[in-house]
């Protein structure tokens, strides 16, 4: 069977994220969000929550901290819920609890109770390439990440806003302006020297 994931790339610094949980696992997803959308509004809520998340508020990340068990109140006006507690049976609650409001939902280290994965992502000034094994190894994932990192040069955002300069002056239609850049990029992926 093949990945049917379809990729998306969201902007998070318009949308509300709640991540039901304080402790490493909740970190984990802290860290991979904020790593690539730094501006994510974000909002954890656990009884008790890891001295290195506190830090990350105390630094200035975006994250509002509400120590207190969950309760399905804290899903009002969220967009995007992780579960990513060390309780199986609470992260299936908190599962039910956003499905029920049509929200979509990560529970961490559970794939059948996941609409969305965090795969690994490479990100190159404004090129981001994300990557999915869906679910099966996220190992494999992170060394192909690591991969692209050594094999994707650093000047590539000059290239990306170069053909930006060259599209914004193209006086083209929509067909002739991708019929004129696939020629101009054609040669990033030729074979001949």
């Amino acid at each position: 069977m093949s990945n049917t994931l379809y990729p998306i790339f969201l902007r998070l610094d318009r949308l509300e994220i709640l991540i039901v949980g304080g402790g490493y696992v909740a970190m984990e997803k802290l860290h991979f969000i904020l790593k690539s959308s730094p501006n994510a509004r974000l909002t954890v809520v656990a009884p008790e929550i890891r001295p290195e998340i506190k830090a990350l508020v105390a630094e200035g990340a975006p994250i509002l901290l509400i120590h207190s068990p969950f309760d399905v109140a804290h899903l009002e006006g969220k967009n995007l819920i992780v579960a990513a507690t060390n309780l199986p049976e609470l992260n299936k609650q908190v599962h039910a609890a956003a499905k029920a409001l049509g929200l979509i939902v990560n529970v961490a280290d559970t794939p059948a109770l996941c609409d969305f994965y965090m795969g690994s992502i490479v990100t190159r000034g404004d090129l981001k390439v994300a990557i999915s094994t869906n679910g099966k190894s996220p190992t494999f994932a992170k060394r192909f990440r690591q991969l692209l990192e050594n094999t994707l040069p650093e000047e590539i955002d000059d290239l990306l806003s170069h053909l930006k300069i060259l599209r914004d002056q193209l006086t083209l239609d929509f067909e002739g302006k991708v019929e004129y850049l696939n020629e101009v990029t054609k040669s990033l992926i030729s074979e001949d020297p």
